[in-house]
């Protein structure tokens, strides 16, 4: 099924919140093994982030960010007899934080034009509202999950 890699086990928190979920997203943001450009684009954007939000942590903002993305329930394919059916289930934590660190980035990276930390702000900006793409993608989730609850009884 999934490989099993080190990386929960060994993961540092980020040198300056301290938070082990962001650095867990600036590795996924990271391309070629350059962490220190992941590291300047994700601690940009959250300076971007404390003016816009200046009440709140920016940390604060982002790990709620990530947990509005979260989802909650799922659709995976099971084969019954012949036909695959759409089966709704539970995400599990592990699941629901890497789905969610996945969409937010995906949603940065669809958006052309502009630098990647202004991008990455605004989109953990209106993820924190609840609004945005990876929230989209998120209710869209969501809804197939709620189309799909008569084949529910499939779950294994």
């Amino acid at each position: 099924m999934g490989r099993i890699t080190g990386s929960k086990k060994y993961l540092r928190p980020d040198p300056v919140y301290g938070s082990v979920l962001a650095s867990k997203f600036i590795n996924c943001l990271m391309w070629d093994g350059k962490k220190s450009v992941a590291q300047k684009v994700f601690y940009d954007a959250l300076d971007v982030i404390k003016k816009k939000v200046p009440d709140v942590e920016p940390i604060e903002v982002f790990t709620q960010a990530v947990e509005n993305v979260k989802p909650a329930i799922e659709v995976r394919s099971k084969r019954v007899g012949g036909a695959a059916y759409q089966v709704p289930m539970q995400v599990n934590r592990a699941r629901q934080q890497s789905l969610a660190i996945r969409w937010i980035l995906l949603a940065i990276r669809e958006k052309k034009g502009r630098p990647t930390s202004q991008k990455l702000a605004e989109e953990i900006e209106s993820a924190y509202k609840r609004e945005g793409t990876a929230m989209a993608r998120r209710e869209n989730v969501h809804r197939m999950a709620d189309a799909n609850k008569a084949f529910a009884h499939f779950a294994w």
